[in-house]
Formats: structure tokens, sequence, C-alpha cells
């Protein structure tokens, strides 16, 4: 009884030789470089400043794809002409948004115009493991109608991939305020 009891004690003193320390917390810095913004070189019936970081990808119909390979993104630009159906583009473009709502925690809108180049349109931030975390469109009500929407090439975390979504969403605001019509 007493060889065991001498037995924990000694196990006791050996095993507490170090003083336990938790690891600290370690938390992700991701730093994204501030760059330049060039206009779009490709012709469109509209233009846009675009990032220098950022490949531009001819589609058909004056769609594009603006890729981002390091982030392993892209914003897809769909484009229509307005030919008296302006209503049906806008609830299009709005059921595109609200088909995320299935995986999305919120989704939030903000109204954009931009009174001297006659466009208007709506931002949505949709925020959760959807599909897409960001996506616009923008018309002048009479002749254009673009779309744009934010996709990864991986599967939503929304957590994850908050810090990208924040960066490539400047870059979004700034196509809605470049944004010039064509003639």
């Amino acid at each position: 009884m007493y060889r065991l009891l001498l037995v924990l004690v000694l196990i006791l003193v050996v095993s507490c030789e170090k003083e336990f320390v938790p690891k600290p917390k370690a938390y992700l810095s991701l730093n994204y470089p501030t760059v330049p913004y060039k206009k779009l070189e490709v012709k469109r019936p509209y233009i846009f400043d675009v990032s220098t970081n950022a490949t531009v990808k001819k589609l058909p119909k004056n769609w594009l794809k603006v890729a981002y390979p390091s982030l392993k993104a892209s914003i897809d630009i769909t484009y229509r002409p307005v030919n008296n159906n302006l209503k049906e583009l806008l609830i299009e473009a709005e059921k595109l948004v609200f088909e995320h709502a299935i995986k999305a925690d919120q989704i939030s809108s903000n109204n954009f115009e931009n009174t001297k180049n006659n466009v208007y349109g709506t931002l949505y931030d949709i925020a959760g493991n959807s599909a897409s975390q960001v996506q616009f469109h923008v018309t002048d009500s009479t002749n254009h109608f673009l779309k744009a929407s934010l996709f990864f090439k991986t599967k939503p975390n929304y957590d994850s991939i908050l810090p990208a979504v924040d960066y490539l969403k400047k870059d979004m605001v700034r196509i809605m305020e470049s944004l010039q019509w064509q003639k």
C-alpha cells in the first residue's frame, strides 16, 4: 500500500515539472495590396475602371469575366440591352439574388445613383455560405442593363473568405461608380 502511494506521489512530482501554458490565440492577417485601376480595354457598350491585378476575359453577348487568379475569384458581368423589358430584367436580377436566400444568413441592399453618367442600380451584400456574396445590377433604364456577381472557385465558407469578399467588394463598387455607357 505504501509502495503504491509512494509511486503515485512520485508520478505527481515528476509529471508536474513543467507548468502548463495554453497557446495564445492566433489571428489570420491578410494584407491585400492597394493597386491602381485602369479603364476597361475591351470594346463593349459600357466602360469602367478595373483593377490592374485582375485579368479580363471577353465572353459572348458583351459579357465579361474579371478574374482574380491569386484569390481564386471572379466578377462575372452580364449585359443585356433594354428593349421595353426593363421590368423583366429587374425581376430576373432580383430573383438571382434571392435564390441565395436558402444559404444566406442575411441579404442587404444599397441603392446606387450616378446621375452624371445616367447609372442607377442596387448593390446586394449576401452574408453566409452562399455561392455569391456580392451582386449588383445597374441600368440607364432605356438602353442598357448590366449585372455583376462575385464568385469564388471554392466551397463557400463565409468566415474564411470574408476578407477577400470585402477586398473585392471595393472593386465592385469602383465598377459601379466608374461605369459609363458607350454610345
